[in-house]
């Protein structure tokens, strides 16, 4: 395994194809995180994003052993792609409630909380809390670049192919994204 770690994702994809379940375990050890704050912040629930993960891992290791996958791109941006049309999947899926957050709820208790600066670790969880709780009160295509480019560490360009649109496209998304988010930090006099 520590031979692995530093080996392309084309190589560990190859070495997995050739029976080397260790190559695997270090793709998804490389790409856990990145995918599953991205899938989180989507589906905003915890459960369905473990559910959302999992089958990912799932569709990954099939068509990697189906040969279905293609080195055009990096994988992280075809993992992503996985991921992304899993969660349009479950806003499809006509067993979905839709919990649309009301004006009012904006101001709830754990947004209202002042940050504590003495504490850096409990500061920064905060903020991240705040932001991905702003984050529902902005376009999806906005909302969806932003967290691809910050959470999951994605170029513009790789956004782009990601979603079907093109660059300029996605920086215009990123761009009206930080807009709308500064707008409701002023308007409601929130602090990250």
């Amino acid at each position: 395994m520590s031979s692995l770690i530093h080996s392309t994702d084309k190589e560990l994809v190859r070495a997995f194809q050739n029976g080397d379940n260790a190559a695997l375990e270090c793709l998804i050890k490389r790409y856990k995180d990145q995918i599953y704050t991205s899938i989180v912040i989507v589906v905003k629930d915890s459960y369905v994003a473990d559910d959302i993960f999992q089958e990912t891992f799932f569709k990954i290791i099939n068509r990697l052993n189906t040969g279905k996958y293609s080195e055009e791109g990096k994988f992280s941006s075809w993992a992503l792609r996985i991921a992304r049309n899993l969660c349009l999947d479950y806003f499809r899926s006509p067993n979905q409630i839709y919990m649309v957050p009301s004006e009012n709820s904006f101001f709830s208790d754990e947004v209202g909380d002042v940050i504590n600066d003495s504490d850096k670790g409990i500061s920064q969880a905060q903020s991240f809390e705040r932001m991905k709780m702003l984050l529902n009160y902005i376009p999806v295509e906005q909302k969806e670049t932003i967290v691809l480019r910050h959470f999951a560490g994605l170029s513009f360009k790789e956004i782009a192919a990601l979603t079907n649109t093109t660059t300029n496209t996605t920086l215009g998304r990123m761009s009206y994204g930080l807009i709308n988010l500064r707008k409701l930090i002023r308007k409601h006099q929130i602090t990250l």
